[in-house]
């Protein structure tokens, strides 16, 4: 069997994308937060009081990889936990004075980083470019937990 063109393989570049990403974060934006802590942050500067499981889902990640994020940024002062009034079993979540400059700061970042990763594009294609990922992140997240297993539906 011949080799495949991974070329015309989503993942493949997907892989390959966030590879670059991930170098262009480090060095552009921080070495310290990481890129999914970013967006945790992010969501709770827009939204305050919200509880980890709705942060997980703003932001797209699952139970085990929030709990850690969440983890990590209060480690680090830059979250803070509440019980629920309402509810005492429930944590809500509030980025402290340190948490928003920290935000304000890789905010300016990340716009610049962007810029950068997306420099190959026009400013059309850029734009059409982030819709398209978009509908796919979209879409992916409904394979997280499929109805029915592939191989089962394939039978």
């Amino acid at each position: 069997m011949a080799a495949v063109d991974l070329s015309t393989h989503p993942g493949h570049l997907a892989r390959r994308l966030q590879q670059a990403h991930y170098l262009l974060w480090n060095t552009m934006v921080s070495e310290e937060i990481t890129s999914p802590q970013f967006a945790v942050l992010n969501a709770l500067v827009g939204e305050p009081g919200l509880d980890q499981r709705t942060v997980g889902e703003r932001v797209g990640l699952d139970r085990s990889t929030i709990a850690e994020v969440i983890s990590r940024l209060g480690r680090r002062g830059l979250i803070d936990k509440v019980r629920d009034p309402q509810d005492g079993r429930r944590s809500l979540l509030r980025p402290t004075d340190e948490g928003l400059r920290t935000h304000r700061k890789l905010t300016v970042r990340t716009a610049r980083m962007n810029q950068v990763f997306l420099a190959p594009l026009s400013a059309e294609e850029q734009t059409r470019f982030l819709d398209l990922i978009r509908r796919v992140a979209d879409a992916a997240e409904g394979l997280r937990n499929p109805a029915e297993p592939i191989a089962a539906s394939r039978s």
